[in-house]
């Protein structure tokens, strides 16, 4: 619509705004101006929520069982258990959904506008659809606003687009009714910031009905999927209760079929209900995640939720954003051609020191007049700063200062300041010799900016804007150092070059300049006629210099990296070129295409698509969507709010911690510290490391479960009493094998980690023949347990002796199976014994334990246990390091038979 159609259609008066009797109405109507909040948990409910898990509904009743059997003991360590486990959960949840608090605070506090005639200032959250609102530079925009009148208003909509470069704003109306939201011009955002000029328009959406609110509604409406590891443990977790149902089942039917009193087959049950569960398992997960997450922080890794650790080790494709987190943020020119020559601008951010380079050779500027000429119309017809002094960096975690170059005002104006600095031109030295007596400013109709200085040569007018612009105000070019009339020929050559350099993703300015008569003394637009054209200086945000090889170690781990931006997609793709991130036959979307198809079309495209240019927050929650419903574990990283409801949708969510927003570091599970898209794949190298971490005591509490549920059930099928009380298996859980499993959970990354492809995130937790493994040790174990049970039985030991006799055995025998628990590829000594020295400790301190409660009198008589002698301890030792012993000498034995499987394995 024009401006005055939209006054129509919102009965607003232009000059003087809604009547105040009118705003109410529509305040009533419409609602305050501000962001809904979804209704969230109370503390309490999220703590009972803790409880809802499978195995703990389990672990409550065998609490249960125990106290109504009388063991009070079992119960009281059960229900210890079950409520560490439900504190550490709630403790994450309750700190984990800040985002919309966050995005509230981007609001603008107070708006100025115009009811009755009469200018006033009110909170933002009064805004109402037609009211008329006064902007200046500084403004944050206090509601969606339809502009009506600009001078020189340029907004920033980095929260909402990602586009750091500022926006020119025009009144025109738009040709194109379905321009995406960096391309309308006529319109300032909720929540943007207005960095230059003034303007005034009406105000047609407020609240949940703005571009923000749907931001907001869109991260409320992201929903967070269990992890693949939260998963599978779920499904273990049924396969464990069932087991231990059936075999519980077994062993009662069984014993009363024998005439044994059923109290004691309740006893039997119960027990083997306590050895079938891994009670430690769901504290020993939590603890080797969090354990992880302290490594991380080591590679500048901030881990907001604990599953996330493991999801990284998985991830199939990382999306990213490529402002600020690709790229540098930082406006730099990298192309200057003039007439007779084009030049490369080498340097970093907005450091004045670099140099000019034709072809491969390093040239000084002043060498070539016309390249001096140019770069001095780019320092004077410029507004911007280039300074350096301390910069406060504050990322979520702590706050520094340090020194740096930094640029104050528009980023275009300053990347023409920094390559002017490096051939060695301060605005402030040239303004020493001449100076500025007018100025007529850029805007998004002129599209050009002019300025007037005057020296002891006479006044000269300087100006740069688009190509097409200048070059049609120009009559003359500057070529071999002189002068020219500027012909047809030359003009095609110079927009052949400006195509040229457009298709490197540069975005191009003209210079040019005009020397006038002594008599003219202020600036007019009559005067930008007859210019002399200088040449082109073609600007890009630049890729992080370490961001290429982070992405080829991706690719080398099988993972996928495509690029979601809001910029152009000429841009995006000569940046995805750059980084490698673009294959030949790879395909390039724009939002205006994605809207064309739909999700079941988008899903067959997302397999060979690797860069989506100029796409709302809609189409990037689309795209991650359709990502997961093809089966990939998707990482989304980004910075703005524009990012935030698909960094909370993707199964690992990943924002920048320095120049991230509240809103996306809240919606995140993963900040990345120092902003760098390498501390990613330092990430995904600890996630595969944690994951294969926790399948390593998987295999091994599993595996001392399996031990002792064969211990009892071989047991009583031979007809021998219980050769383990239910507390001496709690303390075998618990105590013996947890500290040697939580050793695991640190066990250092595996050579060749990150050569390995992504893991299916349909893949078993038992996958790769783990289920072998826990039930053919945990067999051996079992049955070497029973067999000295037996033996010591058959010496006329007592009772008691020969229960500790069994107790002993089946922990040592564990102990010494946890080495061989440290690697899937590989012997333990080939992965080094005391590469873990956390392991060497725990088995100590297992063993040291194991020792407190047999010759402890007070702790002896709890455990119901005895003191061994020498001779005992050599039959126990002999008897544990059979298993071991056993499996080698059958791995060996297999890979001598079948060695093309072997290697295969390795």
């Amino acid at each position: 619509m024009s401006f005055n159609d939209t006054t129509r259609h919102f009965q607003t008066r232009p000059e003087s705004g809604l009547t105040s009797k009118e705003a109410a109405g529509r305040l009533e109507k419409n609602g305050h101006n501000v962001l809904a909040q979804a209704k969230k948990a109370s503390p309490v409910i999220l703590f009972l929520y803790q409880f809802r898990d499978f195995m703990v509904l389990v672990l409550l009743a065998a609490t249960l069982l125990s106290a109504a059997l009388g063991e009070y003991t079992d119960a009281i360590v059960i229900i210890g258990i079950v409520i560490v486990n439900a504190i550490l959960g709630f403790v994450q949840e309750y700190r984990a959904e800040q985002s919309l608090e966050a995005l509230r605070g981007m609001t603008a506090p107070t708006a100025r506008t115009v009811r009755d005639g009469v200018r006033r200032e009110i909170p933002a959250e009064e805004l109402v659809p037609g009211d008329l609102v006064i902007l200046e530079a500084g403004d944050r925009i206090p509601a969606d606003i339809r502009l009506g009148e600009v001078r020189q208003l340029a907004v920033n909509e980095a929260p909402l687009t990602g586009e750091s470069e500022p926006v020119v704003k025009q009144v025109e109306a738009l040709e194109d009714s379905g321009a995406s939201l960096g391309d309308r011009f006529n319109m300032a955002f909720m929540g943007t910031l207005a960095v230059s000029g003034r303007a005034s328009g009406i105000v047609v959406a407020t609240g949940m009905k703005t571009e923000m609110g749907r931001v907001a509604d869109l991260i409320q409406g992201a929903e967070e999927m269990a992890t693949p590891l939260q998963k599978r443990l779920e499904q273990m977790g049924h396969y464990l209760v069932g087991i231990c149902v059936l075999v519980c089942a077994l062993v009662v039917l069984l014993g009363l079929s024998q005439g044994l009193p059923p109290y004691k087959m309740f006893m039997a049950g119960i027990s083997l209900a306590v050895a079938a569960i891994p009670e430690g398992l769901p504290a020993v997960v939590t603890i080797a995640l969090a354990i992880g997450v302290q490594r991380m922080v080591r590679k500048n890794a901030i881990v907001r939720r604990l599953p996330a650790v493991e999801t990284l080790g998985c991830a199939t494709v990382i999306c990213s954003d490529k402002t600020g987190t690709l790229t540098q943020n930082k406006m730099n020119v990298r192309e200057l051609w003039t007439a007779g020559q084009s030049y490369q601008v080498e340097g970093d951010g907005y450091s004045p020191q670099g140099e000019f380079l034709a072809g491969k050779k390093s040239i000084k500027p002043e060498q070539d007049p016309a390249l001096l000429l140019a770069l001095t119309v780019a320092a004077l017809c410029n507004n911007a700063e280039l300074r350096k002094g301390p910069v406060e960096i504050k990322p979520m975690w702590r706050s520094r200062s340090r020194a740096q170059w930094t640029v104050d005002g528009d980023p275009t104006e300053g990347a023409l300041l920094v390559a002017a600095a490096r051939a060695g031109l301060w605005r402030q030295d040239l303004e020493r010799q001449i100076t500025r007596q007018g100025e007529i400013p850029f805007d998004g109709t002129r599209k050009r900016m002019s300025v007037l200085y005057s020296g002891a040569k006479g006044p000269v007018l300087y100006m740069k804007g688009a190509p097409e612009t200048v070059l049609a105000r120009c009559s003359q070019i500057y070529l071999d150092g002189k002068v020219v009339k500027l012909t047809q020929s030359l003009r095609q050559k110079v927009m052949v070059q400006n195509e040229t350099m457009a298709g490197m993703a540069l975005r191009n300015l003209a210079m040019a300049y005009k020397p006038l008569p002594h008599t003219r003394a202020e600036i007019s637009e009559s005067m930008e006629e007859d210019l002399i054209f200088v040449g082109l200086l073609g600007m890009m945000d630049p890729p992080r210099p370490e961001v290429l090889p982070a992405i080829k170690k991706c690719h080398t781990a099988g993972i996928k990296t495509v690029m979601i931006t809001g910029d152009h997609k000429t841009t995006a793709m000569a940046i995805a070129r750059m980084l490698r991130m673009l294959p030949d036959k790879g395909n390039v979307l724009t939002g205006a295409e994605l809207d064309k198809i739909s999700d079941k079309q988008l899903e067959q495209m997302v397999e060979n698509t690797y860069v989506y240019a100029r796409v709302t927050p809609e189409h990037k929650l689309r795209i991650v969507r359709a990502l997961k419903r093809c089966g990939h574990i998707v990482g989304m990283t980004g910075d703005g709010v524009n990012d935030a409801p698909a960094v909370k949708e993707a199964d690992i969510g990943i924002a920048m911690g320095n120049t991230g927003t509240d809103v996306t570091r809240e919606a995140a599970a993963l900040v990345l510290a120092d902003d760098n898209f390498t501390t990613i794949v330092g990430a995904v190298e600890e996630g595969r490391s944690i994951y294969d971490n926790i399948r390593k005591f998987i295999r091994f509490l599993l595996a001392c479960n399996t031990g002792e549920i064969l211990t009892m059930l071989v047991a009583m099928l031979m007809g021998l009493p219980l050769p383990l009380r239910a507390i001496q298996i709690l303390w075998i859980n618990l105590v013996t094998d947890g500290l040697p499993a939580m050793a695991l959970g640190v066990d250092p990354v595996e050579k060749g980690v990150m050569q390995r492809q992504p893991r299916s995130p349909r893949e078993g937790i038992f996958s790769q023949g783990l289920w072998q493994k826990i039930v053919g040790r945990g067999t051996l174990i079992g049955l070497t347990t029973v067999a000295v049970f037996a033996w010591s039985l058959e010496q006329g030991m007592e009772l008691e002796a020969a229960r500790t006799m069994a107790f002993a055995t089946l922990i040592v025998a564990q102990l010494i199976y946890v080495f061989d628990c440290r690697s899937e590829r590989s012997y333990f000594w080939q992965v080094g014994l005391l590469s873990n020295p956390w392991l060497i400790a725990a088995v100590l301190s297992s063993f040291g334990l194991l020792l407190v409660v047999m010759y402890h009198p007070m702790l002896a008589a709890v455990f119901t246990t005895v003191p061994l002698q020498l001779e005992q301890w050599a039959i126990i030792f002999g008897a544990s390091v059979f298993p071991t012993i056993l499996n080698y000498v059958l791995s060996i034995g297999k890979a001598l038979i079948f060695p093309r499987a072997a290697a295969a394995k390795k």
